[in-house]
This record gives C-alpha cells, structure tokens and sequence, in this order.
C-alpha cells in the first residue's frame, strides 16, 4: 500500500476520534477497518500502531486496539502537569531566542490560523501540540522537552475527548500573542500568558459529556482511492 494511503487512513480516523464520531473505548478491529477502509490488515495495523504512539488509540496484546479512554481525573493531572511545567521552560526559551527559533514557531502559527479558518478541529490539535513540542525544543533542555512532548501528545487526546473548537480557538489565546512577547523577551509576561492559555484549556474541557458505544464503521469512513 502506497504511504500516502496510510495518511488518508490515519486522517479519517483521527478526525473521527477529535470529533468524537469514534468515542472513548470503543474496540477497532482490524478486520472490520480493512473491509471498511479497503485496504490489507497490514495497512490496518500500521495506522493503528501510528494512533497508539500518539496516544489516541491504545493497543493491547491478545485483545487488539481500542480508542483511547482517559479518566477525568487523568485528564485534569495532564493538563495540570503541563500548567507547572511549561512555564519554567520560558526562561531557557528566550535564552536562546533567535530568528531561527522564531521562523519554526511562526510556520507553525500560520498554518494553524489556516486550520482554523478551515474549521478543521483535528489539524488544529494537532498543530498545537506541535507548537508547544516546538517551544520546549528551544529551550535546549532535551529531558524537559521529551516531558512536554510527551504531555502535548496525551493532552491532544484529552482535548480529542473532552474538549471542543473552544480548547484550540482564539478563546485560550492566540500562539501569535506569545510570540510576540517572546520577541520582546518579556520573560514575565510569556510566564504569564503561558499560564492563563493552559489554564484555560482546561476550562473548556467538558468532563460530563457521554459517548455512544456502538458505531457503524462504514458510516464515517470512506474507501481509500
């Protein structure tokens, strides 16, 4: 199978899970997604393994794959860790701030207002994962950066479950504001605006939502070309 059909598989099906079409715990069987999809187990298998590192899919042995089920307890300790952690890194970020570092932020910025415009929740929640992982990178402290990658990715997840167009919009603040402030080295302020964006993330998280457990394959997804 050519490797963009992976990508048209694994676009669909994480935008089913973001837009909560796939909800929380529900089973993905290999067999089921091939006839679905039209394409080999194989093909199954490797978006499935590529949704498992990302951590919107969780892959047991002898049981198979399931959509991801975090707790909500698991979710607030998520974005709670990431509250205390991303700001010390804002000292260590403009350190090293140059144009460089600012070019990478803002390729990233731009695309996600295209996203946005595009209302494409699943792009958007993924670019700000991105942006974030991006950020921590610059720091230079690879240990802290890996910490926050691997939040950024359980946090998309989060976001997928039990968030909404809210957790990514303009409602938590705008990427382009840190930015800028970075740009001015304004240590305080980007500790600050780091602080109330993810703070509000977890505001406009929706803890009491409930999920259908039975879902039409077929449905929602279409054949690959």
């Amino acid at each position: 199978m050519r490797k963009d059909r992976h990508h048209q598989m694994y676009q669909q099906m994480l935008k089913a899970i973001v837009e909560h079409q796939l909800p929380p715990g529900l089973r993905l069987p290999e067999d089921k997604l091939a006839a679905t999809f039209a394409i080999s187990r194989t093909g199954v298998r490797k978006v499935l393994q590529r949704l498992a590192l990302e951590k919107f899919v969780t892959i047991e042995p002898n049981k198979g794959a399931h959509v991801s089920e975090p707790s909500v307890e698991e979710a607030r300790q998520v974005i709670d860790s990431r509250i205390m952690l991303e700001p010390l890194l804002i000292g260590a970020v403009i350190d090293n701030w140059d144009e460089s570092a600012k070019s990478r932020l803002q390729q990233l910025i731009d695309i996600e207002h295209l996203a946005r415009h595009a209302d494409d929740l699943a792009e958007q929640i993924d670019l700000t994962a991105q942006f974030h992982i991006e950020l921590a990178s610059i720091s230079g402290n690879q240990v802290m950066a890996d910490f926050v990658q691997q939040l950024a990715y359980r946090s998309s997840l989060v976001v997928a479950v039990y968030g909404s167009r809210h957790s990514v919009g303009c409602d938590c603040g705008d990427h382009q504001e840190l930015l800028e402030l970075l740009d001015e080295r304004q240590v305080e302020s980007s500790i600050q605006w780091m602080k109330v964006h993810l703070q509000a993330i977890k505001q406009s998280l929706n803890f009491s939502e409930s999920h259908d457990s039975d879902v039409d394959f077929s449905s929602i997804f279409t054949p690959l070309d």
